[in-house]
């Protein structure tokens, strides 16, 4: 399922900033960064060039980690946006203007990575009104501009990268060394507002408020009177997604919420309940002991994915099968699902695969509808609020599609996925009685596949060690380990210890990401 017929709707009914994406790891980032000056933005692959279209108000180049002086550097068609649109080119998309339009780049004596100052600003010039002299900036790059083509002009320099910045002559053209939508770019923000806003002439109107009322039109054009159903997860984006279309097509949303086995301890029956007051038509389906046997001595974590995967949509199937003419399957996926099932570079190595995006076997004949294709998690929580969702689910922790069986490194059993509850329980408890569960992204625990010694009164154990996992974060795609108080800490491993039989032993995990990830598998 392509970026581009996903997103026609919506393109057609907003205006727009287009990204090329050059496989940078700050592409979300930039597009995040457009999204909060209220302005609707789509990331398309650099090699797949959407149409055009009167909506498209400027469009921004990505960095890479590749070189414009490869033998084979990634190159986008141009031809109906350089010049006639405004367009701004960041770090790769800098060099890549600069190089093949007749200037000259090339190897850094060093490599220019981290913080950096510009100590010459044009400020005339409208891509850097109100920037300031000595402005932090982030570098990150191998390559450095040497020269630009006699129509470039400088407009900012630090002490190291005198071509920090430049705009072409009688062209509304710019290019940056820089990444202006990471944090310690002090006055990004400012850059990116000047060219979405001012250079792009965007009015900002992207708000939860428009987008609710644009889809539900939407949804209501599509659907029609067909039935749709639907499999909540407990979580925020399955949710919000649920809203959305109850609001749309009412009574003939129907939906499913599959117990396999994998979710927190008293999930099931808890998040039931939370939907009896939304007002959602819910069906609740106990199939742990399907999912349990297809999990049996299966310890590659892909694998696993994939048994469950397979379980779910075979019981999803058999209850979707209950309903008479649904026509449709609705989907919580959000964008960063969808971008990340499009490659840059073509095929790639599978790291993970997503519950939400890859397709459905060819024996399940419907239609797909994603109410959040084109939203990232806050952006989701902020419509949640507008909706009205309540806050329990809304500031509810990001919980795996294959739950506790990707938080079990080794193979799956019932026993450990008893302990494995307990423990994180007892984890996310302690968070909300502390007050720390909402300054928190993501908490969790994981069973770690050995064993270690341990003293319980005047006996030697020999028992399980589980770690917790706790990080900050704005949407996922980078985390920090959360500094949560040692008192904090001491208590919770005396409690999961002295309470969880089988546990001896307590790891915090202080792993950022990247490069770890936040769940171990």
């Amino acid at each position: 399922m392509s970026i581009s017929k996903q997103s026609v709707s919506l393109r057609m009914q907003n205006e727009m900033i287009l990204i090329l994406d050059f496989g940078s790891q700050y592409t979300q980032l930039i597009a995040r960064r457009v999204r909060e000056l209220n302005v609707y933005c789509e990331i398309h692959p650099y090699n797949k060039v959407p149409p055009i279209t009167n909506n498209i108000k400027g469009v921004i180049l990505s960095g890479s980690p590749h070189s414009v002086r490869e033998d084979n550097p990634p190159k986008p068609d141009l031809s109906q946006i350089k010049g006639q649109l405004p367009l701004l080119g960041v770090c790769y998309g800098a060099q890549y203007l600069s190089h093949f339009f007749g200037g000259e780049v090339g190897k850094s004596s060093s490599r220019e990575y981290g913080r950096a100052n510009l100590n010459f600003v044009n400020n005339s010039n409208s891509l850097f009104k109100g920037i300031s002299i000595n402005s932090q900036v982030w570098m990150s790059h191998a390559d450095t501009i040497l020269k630009v083509p006699d129509d470039f002009e400088i407009v900012a320099s630090t002490n190291d990268v005198k071509v920090a910045g430049f705009c072409i002559k009688n062209e509304c053209t710019f290019g940056i060394q820089f990444h202006p939508e990471v944090y310690h770019s002090t006055e990004g923000m400012e850059l990116l507002r000047n060219f979405v806003l001012e250079i792009c002439g965007c009015k900002g109107n992207w708000t939860s408020e428009s987008f609710i009322d644009a889809t539900i039109a939407d949804l209501q054009k599509t659907i029609g009177n067909d039935k749709v159903v639907l499999g909540l997860s407990g979580g925020v984006d399955s949710s919000v997604a649920a809203v959305l279309l109850h609001k749309a097509i009412g009574t003939k949303l129907y939906c499913i919420f599959v117990d396999n086995g994998l979710l927190r301890k008293n999930e099931f029956e808890a998040v039931l309940e939370s939907y009896k007051h939304i007002g959602l038509n819910v069906k609740g389906v106990d199939a742990k002991q399907q999912f349990y046997s297809a999990l049996k001595d299966i310890s590659d974590p892909e694998k696993k994915r994939k048994a469950i995967g397979k379980v779910f949509i075979d019981v999803f199937d058999q209850e979707a099968g209950k309903i008479e003419d649904v026509k449709w399957l609705a989907q919580g996926t959000i964008y960063p699902d969808i971008i990340e099932s499009v490659s840059v570079k073509g095929p790639s190595a599978t790291i993970k695969s997503h519950h939400n995006v890859g397709g459905l076997p060819d024996y399940m004949k419907l239609k797909i509808v994603e109410p959040l294709k084109s939203l990232f998690k806050d952006e989701v929580r902020r419509v949640g609020r507008a909706l009205n969702i309540d806050d329990a689910i809304l500031n509810r922790h990001p919980f795996p599609g294959p739950g506790l069986a990707i938080r079990i490194l080794g193979d799956i059993t019932e026993a450990k996925v008893k302990i494995l509850q307990d423990v994180d329980a007892i984890f996310i408890d302690s968070l909300k009685s502390a007050g720390l569960y909402n300054l928190v992204w993501q908490a969790g625990a994981i069973f770690l596949p050995v064993q270690s010694v341990g003293v319980m009164g005047d006996e030697r154990t020999y028992e399980n060690v589980v770690a917790l996992r706790a990080v900050s974060s704005t949407d996922g795609m980078t985390a920090d380990w959360c500094h949560l108080p040692y008192e904090f800490l001491a208590k919770v491993s005396n409690d999961i210890i002295n309470k969880v039989k089988g546990v001896n032993r307590v790891v915090y995990d202080i792993s950022s990401k990247p490069p770890a990830t936040i769940e171990w598998e």
